[in-house]
């Protein structure tokens, strides 16, 4: 097959009529393809190579024990083969909700086996994903463990069959964990073409409902997997990967398709995250890099060291999905006495990092994973140190938004740039500094103030572990910023002047000072281990009330219901 031919200038379309365009210009796709930077191969005929060629290699490492490469093989012929006795094939998407583990590793295996389309979400959230999810990708199939999950699934007349991963299975829903193929299943030779859609990657983001992004093989091959071969190394052995976020996730869509099929590694997963448990499982199982959310990373860094604890297996440690505030660096560097990488990108193929985290510096952009250009409000380029949004394109950009043509038109340029909706500039040495977010404001009487800059300067204060500035509802100026921070272990809480005191000291404006203080023992989480600001906003807006002056520091245990309130002097 030449790289030409796997280009597909028609839309692919799904046996159930789900249609994904390619809005990547063919000519950067040849481009990419005649550069290497795009293979020429599915992720199931990459990942068969490895079992043939290292059947012995370890491959998942869970909570049960440990699977090779060749026992992985065998069960992704078997998960494969009852998909196709209940009439999925190749151009079917099919949804998989399940805990972290091998049969959640084997069951998206399985898909790609069978010239499928995966469709990962992670475990929380209701039954709103699942509705919503299905419906928009035209599912034939789905894997789901949740019991109010497969009552929605019910709902769904295309679904053509449904799993489940645990017992009591209702009527017309099959085991997926027990049950054996009446025949042998033989995967086709390719399953797919290198250019077809492999995997769709769910972002909830601000939207009222999550937006799912369609990426084809070669974007998870490539792209992708360039970005994690320049963390591990290559050319060295195969990286061992500690995923703490869900693998169903975006951030943890670097695992079964890319650290396995795409390169080889090992995995290791845990159900869900404990910080004591993925400390054991990093003496254990010797990972080679961690990757996590600032929050895990900070949780795990703030333990006392186990008896006999032994980190030297680690080469780095690896932080995205939100902002890595500069002290929860510092911590994991003390902690773990190896480089700290911060990724800045999202589902939507965005992608640079840097092995030094310094400020708002993401790194320098790789054209191998993705191009970062940054353009004014009219379109025109930047110029250099101009902040203006930031564009991305690359070998590891996706198709297209599924089921959601506005998505494209809004966040896609005629050429095929991805816009992040970021706010950033590029500096004199080409790196790639992140300014915060376009639309994420508070508007304060008419001033504008960005939370993610005023969280940036806490998370240089040692005394403060985890930060999030939300907008408070006030009658006079419409919005004011409220700073809720949780405390680093063993110092006290702070108050809002000692707060506003650090912000003056690394040269904040007055004006963008917050004006109320919320204390947490605890951050809300979402499902993918990041803070819930949604959450956190709420509990800002409940335990300040109405009519609480500005100035006031308020402590909240939520799970007690305790609130403490300490008025201080006006400092606007």
């Amino acid at each position: 097959m030449t790289a030409t031919h796997t280009l597909r200038e028609a839309p692919w379309r799904s046996r159930n009529g789900l249609e994904l365009p390619d809005r990547v210009p063919s000519a950067d796709r040849r481009a990419w393809e005649a550069r290497g930077l795009c293979p020429d191969a599915d992720l199931f005929t990459l990942f068969r190579r490895h079992a043939q060629d290292a059947p012995d290699r370890e491959a998942v490492i869970d909570e049960r024990g440990t699977v090779t490469y060749g026992e992985l093989y065998a069960e992704v012929l078997r998960v494969a083969g009852l998909f196709a006795e209940a009439g999925l094939g190749a151009r079917d998407v099919i949804g998989l909700r399940t805990p972290n583990g091998r049969l959640a590793v084997t069951a998206e295996l399985a898909v790609y086996a069978l010239g499928a389309v995966a469709l990962p979400y992670p475990l929380g959230g209701g039954v709103r994903d699942t509705r919503s999810l299905l419906a928009r990708s035209r599912a034939g199939g789905a894997v789901l463990s949740e019991p109010e999950d497969l009552a929605a699934a019910a709902e769904l007349p295309w679904l053509r069959a449904v799993f489940t991963t645990s017992s009591g299975a209702a009527t017309g829903v099959r085991r997926l964990d027990t049950a054996v193929p009446r025949r042998a299943f033989r995967p086709a030779e390719p399953p797919a073409g290198a250019a077809d859609p492999a995997r769709l990657l769910v972002s909830s983001g601000s939207e009222t409902e999550p937006k799912a992004v369609a990426y084809s093989h070669q974007a998870m091959a490539g792209g992708r997997a360039a970005y994690l071969r320049a963390l591990a190394g290559f050319p060295a052995d195969p990286p061992r990967c500690l995923v703490l976020v869900p693998l169903a996730s975006s951030y943890g869509s670097l695992g079964v398709p890319v650290a396995l099929a795409a390169l080889g590694g090992t995995l290791v997963v845990r159900e869900g995250f404990d910080a004591a448990e993925a400390l054991r499982a990093v003496h254990d199982h010797r990972p080679t890099h961690v990757f996590g959310v600032p929050t895990m990373l900070r949780r795990m860094a703030d333990l006392p060291r186990l008896p006999g604890e032994d980190t030297s297996c680690l080469k780095a440690v690896v932080s995205s999905g939100a902002a890595l505030p500069a002290s929860t660096a510092t911590a994991c560097r003390e902690r773990f006495r190896v480089p700290v990488v911060t990724v800045y990108g999202s589902s939507d193929g965005v992608n640079c990092h840097t092995v030094a985290p310094a400020g708002d510096i993401a790194g320098t952009p790789d054209p191998a994973v993705a191009a970062i250009r940054i353009v004014r409000p009219d379109g025109s380029p930047a110029a250099t140190g101009e902040p203006g949004e930031i564009q991305a394109k690359g070998p590891m950009t996706p198709l297209c938004y599924v089921g959601a043509p506005e998505l494209d038109a809004r966040y896609r340029t005629a050429t095929g740039w991805v816009r992040t909706g970021d706010l950033g500039a590029l500096d004199g040495n080409g790196r790639l500094r992140v300014l915060g977010r376009l639309k994420n404001v508070v508007l304060r009487g008419g001033y504008t103030i960005s939370p993610a800059e005023v969280e940036h300067e806490l998370g240089t204060d040692p005394r403060i572990a985890e930060v999030v500035c939300v907008a408070v509802p006030d009658e006079e100026f419409g919005e004011r910023l409220c700073a809720c921070v949780r405390p680093a272990p063993g110092d006290p809480a702070p108050a809002l002047h000692a707060v506003t005191a650090h912000l003056g000291a690394r040269g904040l404006e007055r004006r963008k000072f917050p004006e109320y203080l919320l204390v947490l023992d605890r951050m809300p989480l979402r499902p993918t281990g990041k803070v819930c600001r949604r959450t956190v906003t709420a509990w800002a807006t409940a335990a300040l009330g109405t009519g609480t002056p500005p100035g006031t520091t308020v402590v909240v245990n939520p799970v007690a219901g305790d609130v403490t309130r300490a008025r201080e002097a006006r400092h606007l």
